[in-house]
């Protein structure tokens, strides 16, 4: 539990920066946009932003067009889930190559 600037109490958390890092490597499915339906996207302003309020990790960002910090997102689903124009699907991450620099 918190408090707010005017001092209620409020049972928010504030996402942060874990010890773990940079925890998008955890995930094996990950969150694909269609900006062709996502509604901010299609209207040019802010309409929707459902996956952005459910993201358990806040990696969502409240822009247009919507973009996700893949660098934190554990690929939970949560936002393809509550799309109501279902324009972010879940692919798996076994068929996405990433480069990596050792």
């Amino acid at each position: 539990m918190g408090t707010r600037d005017c001092q209620h109490i409020c049972d928010e958390s504030s996402p942060a920066v874990g010890e773990a890092g940079k925890t998008g490597e955890w995930r094996d499915s990950f969150p694909v946009i269609d900006q062709e339906k996502c509604l901010p996207a299609r209207q040019n302003k802010p309409s929707c932003f459902l996956c952005w309020l459910y993201c358990p990790d806040a990696v969502v960002s409240r822009t247009i067009p919507i973009r996700i910090d893949m660098e934190y997102c554990k690929g939970c689903g949560i936002c393809a889930q509550i799309c109501p124009v279902h324009a972010i699907s879940m692919a798996n991450e076994a068929g996405f190559c990433r480069d990596k620099t050792d």
